[in-house]
């Protein structure tokens, strides 16, 4: 008979698989954007399969790439990056202080306990260090609406699930930074949204790019700075 803890670790793992570990282009782009100044050691919290990491190293400006999943080094990456295999609902087993940024790209929603994730990168940054996290956006237009009509956002119907378990809204993010010590926390956009009903289509088809930012993305991000 499996022990409790087994049969928990096993749920994390299958989880893990159904959300296949990437991200979007968007998701990617956004993220981008916002380390393009940015150096140091640099650390992909939940890694998944491995895209992000791959970006990053092809970036070749940090002095070093570290990647933490549940899931084992992609056979791409071995010998190319520090893998962590660790459940991140667990503390990393990393010493304090070792990055200059995290990214956590659409992790935080597979996780059980946000709070604790945002203060496990706290721990983990070097002070004036960047936490970087990407999350859906469920105060778009078409989350809100799928909120009102069936009772739960978007990106957590049964679908979704257990990929995806913790809802998050930018004032919960805000919240939960500032708590962990963080500096008040900035939202970017992937400027790239569904339209209800009809995902095949965007916003920013049908508007010419017109439609952007919060009601009209899909995806949000939130960055903020370790206190010095």
């Amino acid at each position: 008979m499996s022990s409790p803890r087994n049969v928990v670790l096993d749920h994390r793992v299958r989880a893990a698989q159904m959300s296949q570990g990437i991200s979007s282009d968007p998701i990617y782009a956004m993220i981008h954007r916002v380390i393009e100044a940015k150096g140091g050691n640099i650390l992909d919290y939940g890694a998944g399969v491995g895209h992000l990491t791959e970006r990053l190293l092809s970036l070749q400006k940090f002095a070093s790439v570290t990647a933490a999943d549940i899931m084992p080094v992609p056979t791409a990456l071995a010998g190319r990056v520090a893998w962590i295999e660790q459940d991140l609902n667990l503390p990393l087993s990393t010493i304090d202080g070792a990055f200059d940024v995290v990214v956590a790209a659409e992790v935080i929603e597979h996780l059980e306990n946000p709070r604790f994730m945002i203060r496990e990168i706290y721990r983990l940054l070097r002070p004036q260090g960047i936490a970087i996290i990407t999350t859906p956006n469920n105060e778009s237009w078409r989350s809100i609406l799928a909120l009102v009509a069936r009772g739960h956002f978007v990106a957590f119907g049964d679908t979704c699930y257990p990929a995806h378990i913790t809802a998050l809204l930018r004032q919960d993010l805000s919240r939960m930074l500032r708590e962990a010590g963080f500096s008040p926390a900035e939202f970017c956009y992937t400027d790239h949204g569904s339209v209800p009903l009809i995902p095949a289509i965007t916003w920013q088809q049908v508007s010419l790019k017109i439609l952007r930012g919060l009601r009209f993305s899909d995806n949000l991000l939130a960055v903020a700075q370790k206190s010095a």
